[in-house]
């Protein structure tokens, strides 16, 4: 996927509406986990990222800044986000409990 065309989201429009269910993609556009739920808005908003399993289940939730990832809107108006990380190096972050 060519997220070059992709529009970035502003941080007033991090919100729990807009980025629960988003994609997360790394290196190599590999769909590497999804947002789950998120924690705040804006700027300090945390998101917590459903990594591996299968359709949510067995997934480990992982929390991080959502200024950490590049949030997007593609041409359909889909939001999802990319990352440097790697599934690997998400699922090696301490696991997020609510």
């Amino acid at each position: 996927m060519d997220h070059s065309t992709h529009v970035r989201l502003a941080a007033s429009e991090l919100t729990p509406e807009l980025l629960e269910g988003a994609t997360i993609y790394g290196p190599d556009d590999e769909n590497i986990g999804s947002v789950s739920h998120v924690h705040g808005v804006g700027g300090d908003t945390v998101v917590v990222i459903d990594v591996g399993g299968f359709l949510g289940i067995g997934a480990k939730p992982v929390a991080v800044s959502a200024a950490a990832l590049d949030f997007m809107r593609d041409e359909d108006g889909e939001v999802h986000a990319v990352t440097s990380w790697t599934k690997d190096q998400l699922k090696e972050m301490p696991e997020h409990r609510d």
